[in-house]
Order: C-alpha cells, then sequence, then structure tokens
C-alpha cells in the first residue's frame, strides 16, 4: 500500500542520494530568502524609502496595506492600561498559564545568569549593555508568547534598560492578549500593534512614534528577515541571525520509539514552512516512522499544510552505519538535534559539531527547549550552524577593549612597534611613538 509520503525515504546507497539532500539542504536555505530576480525587492526598497522619508505616515500605509489595520501613529503603541488588563484577565480566567509563563520566565533568567559573561573582570576588556533594543513577535500564524521570552528575558539578564516590541496587528486588530499579558509581566510597556518590514525600518531609522534601537532580534516572515539583513549589511544596527524555516534533524536507532520520533518531526513540519529530517542506520526504524508520519499528520490541525512541508521539505534517510549518520549530520548544520540512540545517545552528541542546539535523549524533545529548558530558541538555521550560534544573554553587550601603558612599558616596546609601523608605511604612526622617546 503507497502513501503520499513513501518518496521521503531514501538510502544512502541510491545513485542521486548525495544530489538530493544537497538540494534539499539549499532549498531550506533558501526558502528564507526572496528569489534573486524576485520583484520583492523592488517592493522591499520601496518600504525602506518611504519609511524614511515619510516616517510614521508610511508605516500606517504599509500596515493598511499588508494586515489591512488601518491605524493612526497614535494608535501604534499599546497602551500600557492595556497590558495590564491582558495580564489581569489571564491572571483570573487562566491562572495556571500565567504560573507556567513565570516558571519558563525563571529557568531563562537562570540559565542565562549562569551562562553571562559580562560580569567578569579584566584589565583588558569593557562589557558594557546595549542600550536600546527592538524585538520582533510574529503573529501571523499563532501568538508566540514564548518568542517574549526567549528573547527579552537574555536582553534583561544582560542590563538592556529599553526594550521594545513590536508585533503585527493580526487579532483582533491588535496583538493577542497573551503576548501583552508577558510584556507586562516583563515589565516591558513599550510595545507596538505594527509588524513587517515597515517595523523593522522604523524601529532602525526613527519615527515621531517610535525611536530607534540599535539591536533588532526575533523571528518573522521573509520580509522580516530580508530587511534585517539589509539594514545589518549598511551597518546601521545589529541583528541576531537570519532565521529560515524551523529545522530538526533527528538521530536515532533501533533503541529509539518510532512514535516519538515522528511526533518530533511533526511538531517541526507543522510551522509551515518547516523541516523535519531522520538521519538512522536502521531500516526497520525508518518504515517504522514513516508509518507514523502518515498516520499522525492526519491528526493534525494543521494537516494539509504539515504533510505540505513533509513533502517539500523533509527526508528519512537510512545510512550504512552511523558514522555516515554523523558526517551528513555535521554537514546539515541543522537547528534543532535530537539524539534518540539509547545509551549511546551522550557519545554520538560529543562528535556533533555543527548544531544550534542538541537534544540528548529520549525526554528531550525540542518543544522542551522550546519553552522551558533555559537556552533560547532564537537559533541559527539553514546552515549557519556552521558559524553561528544560540541566541543568549552575552548577544546583548558589546566590548571595549582596554589599553593603558605607563612610561616604562613604552619604553620597552617602542623600537618594536616603530619596526611595524613603518614596514607598513605609516610614518606618522611610527612618529607618534618616536615623538614620546625624547621623554622614555
Amino acid at each position: 500500500m503507497t502513501h503520499e509520503l513513501d518518496k521521503i525515504l531514501i538510502s544512502s546507497s541510491e545513485p542521486d542520494f548525495k544530489g538530493e539532500l544537497v538540494g534539499l539542504r539549499l532549498g531550506i536555505v533558501r526558502a528564507a530568502m526572496f528569489e534573486p530576480n524576485d520583484d520583492r525587492f523592488e517592493q522591499l526598497s520601496k518600504i525602506f524609502r518611504d519609511v524614511v522619508k515619510r516616517g510614521d505616515e508610511a508605516v500606517a500605509e504599509f500596515t493598511e496595506n499588508y494586515d489591512g489595520i488601518k491605524l493612526t501613529p497614535e494608535q501604534f503603541r499599546i497602551p500600557k492600561e492595556d497590558l495590564e488588563k491582558a495580564h489581569k484577565e489571564i491572571e483570573k480566567n487562566k491562572p495556571e498559564l500565567l504560573a507556567s509563563i513565570r516558571q519558563a520566565i525563571r529557568n531563562v533568567r537562570k540559565y542565562q545568569t549562569e551562562i553571562f559573561i559580562g560580569n567578569l573582570e579584566h584589565p583588558g576588556i569593557k562589557y558594557t549593555a546595549i542600550k536600546r533594543v527592538g524585538i520582533c513577535v510574529p503573529g501571523a500564524s499563532a501568538p508566540l508568547p514564548s518568542t517574549v521570552i526567549m528573547t527579552a528575558v537574555p536582553a534583561q539578564v544582560a542590563g538592556v534598560k529599553e526594550i521594545v516590541v513590536v508585533s503585527p496587528p493580526r487579532y483582533k486588530g491588535s496583538i493577542h492578549p497573551v503576548i501583552l499579558a508577558v510584556c507586562y509581566e516583563l515589565g516591558i510597556d513599550e510595545v507596538y500593534r505594527i509588524g513587517g518590514a515597515q517595523a523593522v525600518v522604523a524601529l532602525a531609522f526613527s519615527t515621531l512614534s517610535i525611536k530607534n534601537v540599535s539591536k533588532i532580534v526575533g523571528p518573522g516572515n521573509q520580509w522580516v528577515q530580508m530587511a534585517k539583513r539589509r539594514l545589518f549589511v549598511s551597518g546601521l544596527v545589529g541583528i541576531d541571525l537570519l532565521a529560515g524555516p524551523s529545522e530538526v534533524l533527528v538521530i536515532a536507532n533501533d533503541n529509539a520509539n518510532p512514535v516519538w520520533v515522528a511526533a518530533d518531526m511533526l511538531s517541526q513540519a507543522e510551522h509551515t514552512p518547516g523541516s523535519s529530517l531522520l538521519f538512522t542506520d536502521s531500516q526497520r526504524l525508518a518504515e517504522r516512522v514513516l508509518e507514523e508520519l502518515n498516520k499522525q499528520v492526519k491528526q493534525l490541525d494543521r494537516a494539509e499544510a504539515t504533510l505540505e512541508c513533509l513533502k517539500k521539505y523533509s527526508k528519512i534517510v537510512i545510512f550504512e552505519n552511523m558514522d555516515g549518520v554523523l558526517e551528513w549530520a555535521n554537514s546539515f548544520a541543522s537547528e534543532h538535534l535530537e539524539i534518540q540512540c539509547g545509551d549511546e545517545s551522550k557519545k554520538i552528541a560529543d562528535q556533533i559539531k555543527n548544531a544550534g542546539a542538541i537534544f540528548i535523549g529520549d525526554y528531550s524533545p525540542v518543544a522542551v527547549g522550546d519553552y522551558w529548558a533555559g537556552p533560547s530558541h532564537t537559533l541559527p538555521t539553514g546552515l549557519s550552524a556552521m558559524f553561528s550560534s544560540a541566541l543568549t544573554s552575552n548577544d546583548f553587550i558589546k566590548s571595549t577593549s582596554i589599553i593603558e601603558y605607563d612610561k616604562e612599558k613604552l619604553a620597552a616596546s617602542a623600537e618594536d612597534i616603530i619596526r611595524l609601523a613603518e614596514v607598513e608605511g605609516l610614518d606618522a604612526h611610527a612618529k607618534s611613538i618616536k615623538i614620546r622617546q625624547e621623554d622614555l
């Protein structure tokens, strides 16, 4: 009996195996960006030009065009009373949810505090928190209060004094109340009901209503990511990373539970777009996971869209041995990497060099990291885990080198410095030392 997903099962022994996997990886990377000749580049340029030139007027215009909500500049910012109201409603009607939110915040704050380097003292370096940061919170397919926690709490641990949240008005012309409640819980009161590229540009350049920030973090659609990329290249603001489709790569052997592996793959494919892969050395496990995917996907609320993501961005790959699994896992550099190999899981984890986050063992699904464990769920996607890292409290500080020489130390080094300056043909550099030699 054949199923829609049968084609996602492939083997490393197939002739076109390498090309198929490389093509899949590049397809996932490209999904985060506009195509080279995409007409949206010109539309993005127009958003930049108009927001820089016309400010709030342009932001309102694009919000109406793209989100279907007509706002005046005075309505961009959510009143503090509305934040408090949303918080009180959840406190009253969903106290268990608020308790979970508070514990998640405590978990993230504890972890981010423990790894923070900004309090270390060294005579050669000074750490300073970024003063003002903007956070993009998506609001299209579902409210994402966890994004607020996973980006704002690390910034607060670092000592950022001004945190700004922007999110599109997709919930009854505003922002979902659970997002507002989390902002209130964290003491964030500068929240704007605007999103998309226009919000990113406003955060970078300022308008009469919105003061510019020094760094922009948080996920978003292609418009948001391409706007962030353009701003970063300009050198005007810093960004966290360019977030593509959510990804999970599961490494598993015969010890894994195929029902759980399939569930974990579906948890990322439902992001639409999302990518889910299983790398295994077990034919038996691969076939059972495929069977479970066919069964479980039909039970999801977003079954149709998730099924399309499985067919377009996902694979179950059977390798001859675990060496092949590890080689390809490191070349894929997945955002989330789960290892479900029984007692061998930790040993295999030690051999992973490229991944945004590693989840070890049967009881560590991605959802634990998304909501609870402490590390931020803002992770490098595409191939960027080859050279980039998860967002942490350390991304919200900047370091300044401190150089202080006294008379004796300069005297001991003067000739060497002069020699190096002169070989570069920088006469004035050398003279700045020579002129002091008269006093040494």
